[in-house]
């Protein structure tokens, strides 16, 4: 999460604006270790408003030609 919004300049309460979310439920989704945790509804929010700013998210070994997992401006 903090490298997708490093790659699209903003905050986390930007973010959290972004995706319809409070700040404090963005905050917590940052301090999870490894895996994201928030409940389904959440998540799908915050991955819907990353798509729509134009990330696109590398699951583990999925195909990806700069890479391996993590986040990428989409092309």
């Amino acid at each position: 999460m903090r490298a997708a919004r490093a790659m699209l300049g903003i905050d986390q309460r930007a973010l959290a604006k972004l995706a319809g979310l409070s700040l404090p439920t963005i905050q917590r989704m940052e301090a999870s270790e490894d895996v994201v945790r928030g409940n389904v509804e959440s998540l799908v929010k915050l991955i819907d408003a990353l798509d729509k700013a134009g990330i696109a998210l590398i699951a583990p070994g999925a195909s990806s030609a700069g890479g391996g997992r993590g986040v990428r401006m989409k092309q």
